[in-house]
């Protein structure tokens, strides 16, 4: 006798729970998941560095610490270097309080002059506003001191977690081949091989990226007389990172120093333009050539998946949204009942759908 078929409803309501189940994990589990997360990437993209130490008749362990010690000397170097740039913007901040009082109360001014409205409400509507930003201070400034101890948890074991991951390669490549049956290893294979096919031209890519468009947005503040022009084009390259959210965040920190050091309301603007065209050209020339050949995401399901990394996981989630998502469209591509799901994530739009939503009549 033939076993009892799930009905439809039942099975969409296994799935949600089951996928809610996992996001909460994956929510509540951060502090551990993240880091292993950005170590496993970079034990890939370390992993050719490490072997070509060891077939040189390096020890392993050493191997692996000379690896990992690279990777941090550079990003303390990269972090020293912004931050003392950084330090610099303190002297321009009185200049931006002093210079945003005399703007506010102008437009103010304008305001009332032109809407016929006294000033006397619009100060106290203004004050209402301040008084109520003020009283969620506190719940802001919680938020961000345990986004920061988190970010320093994450600084504290990922060299650790590198170093592991990168010791027991064999150990874990050696699970993940005892999970699954003989007839399946060759899939098995070639999905750990394009996985890290894209993991490698994505980062490097990525770094590629950052590069040139640091270069191109210190080159165009410089061009301008911007100060701090340096910094602002590196800020800008590193904010860039975050897949088409940061580039817009980017924008803000040069057009408010532009505001404040420069006369005319003409600077800002034309940082807007120039910051505005070199977005054009990553968009359209760098992204699609560098990044966005390796990771073959669409740019839709690209959008929705770095908010909700960022929903789940803040600015860590953000970076992570895309390599991740591509990782998931190869496990798709290899199981039969998920290449839909994969088709659904790929960049490859057919010209036509067998869809028909125009009704026939009949006669």
């Amino acid at each position: 006798m033939e076993a009892e078929r799930m009905p439809f409803y039942a099975k969409v309501a296994l799935i949600f729970i089951g996928v809610y189940a996992f996001v909460y994990a994956l929510y509540i589990g951060q502090t551990i998941i993240v880091p292993i997360v950005y170590a496993t990437l970079l034990a890939i993209l370390l992993n050719p560095f490490v072997n070509f130490l060891i077939n040189r008749r390096v020890p392993k362990i050493i191997a692996i610490s000379m690896a990992v010690a690279l990777v941090f000397i550079m990003i303390a170097c990269l972090v020293y270097f912004v931050s003392t740039q950084v330090s610099m913007f303190s002297d321009t901040y009185p200049q931006l309080k002093a210079k945003t009082e005399v703007t506010s109360n102008e437009f103010i001014t304008w305001i009332s002059t032109h809407f016929n409205i006294k000033l006397t409400k619009i100060k106290a509507w203004i004050q209402s506003t301040e008084d109520l930003a003020f009283s969620d201070a506190g719940i802001v400034v919680g938020k961000t001191l345990l986004n920061l101890s988190g970010t320093v948890v994450i600084m504290m074991l990922l060299p650790v977690y590198l170093f592991m991951i990168l010791f027991y390669k064999t150990l874990l490549l050696e699970f993940v081949r005892k999970l699954f049956r003989t007839e399946h290893h060759a899939t098995v294979v070639e999905v750990l091989d394009r996985t890290k096919g894209i993991i490698h031209g994505y980062l490097i890519g990525l770094s590629v990226e950052a590069l040139v468009i640091a270069i191109l947005n210190s080159v165009g503040l410089l061009i301008l007389g911007i100060d701090y022009a340096i910094i602002l084009g590196i800020t800008g390259a590193i904010l860039n990172v975050i897949p088409y959210i940061g580039g817009v965040i980017a924008i803000a920190l040069p057009m408010i120093i532009a505001f404040v050091t420069k006369d005319s309301i003409s600077y800002p603007l034309l940082v807007l333009a120039v910051y505005t065209l070199i977005q054009f050209i990553d968009n359209h020339y760098i992204i699609p050539r560098v990044v966005a050949s390796k990771v073959k995401i669409n740019a839709l399901v690209s959008v929705v998946v770095v908010l909700i990394g960022g929903m789940l996981w803040g600015v860590p989630g953000m970076f992570l949204s895309i390599p991740l998502t591509a990782i998931l469209k190869v496990v798709f591509d290899h199981i039969e009942p998920l290449k839909a799901w994969g088709f659904l994530l790929g960049n490859i739009v057919p010209t036509a759908t067998k869809f028909s939503f125009i009704k026939t009549k009949t006669l």
